[in-house]
């Protein structure tokens, strides 16, 4: 193993454990995982919170396998892990909002 590659490791496994945090935690909250931080707006629209939670709680457990997935390819090839990286801070940040408005569009109040 090359030193650039445990720092890619490293670099990429602390993006990833916030994700990982919000999403073992945040399954059992009683108030709504929001996407956008500071986001109180959720509490008025969301109307099964049990259920959303676990779907917010999934999509945040994708996002840190996808950052941990990215690091473990670090120790292999930083330039590869870089080019993931880019791909999940465009396409890849687009489909998980994408995903998020969806859940949110199933589990929100329609008044």
């Amino acid at each position: 193993m090359k030193g650039e590659g445990i720092v890619a490791l490293i670099s990429f496994l602390l993006c990833a454990v916030p994700f990982a945090v919000i999403a073992c935690f945040g399954k059992d909250s009683m108030t709504p995982l929001s996407f956008w931080a500071g986001d109180k707006s959720l509490a008025d629209k969301v109307t099964n919170v049990p259920e959303y939670n676990a779907k917010m709680a999934k999509l945040y457990g994708r996002c840190a396998a996808a950052f941990a997935i990215t690091g473990l390819l670090g120790l292999f090839s930083v330039v590869l892990s870089i080019l993931l990286l880019a791909a999940e801070c465009t396409v890849g940040f687009y489909c998980v909002y994408k995903a998020y408005k969806k859940i949110l569009n199933v589990y929100s109040d329609s008044k």
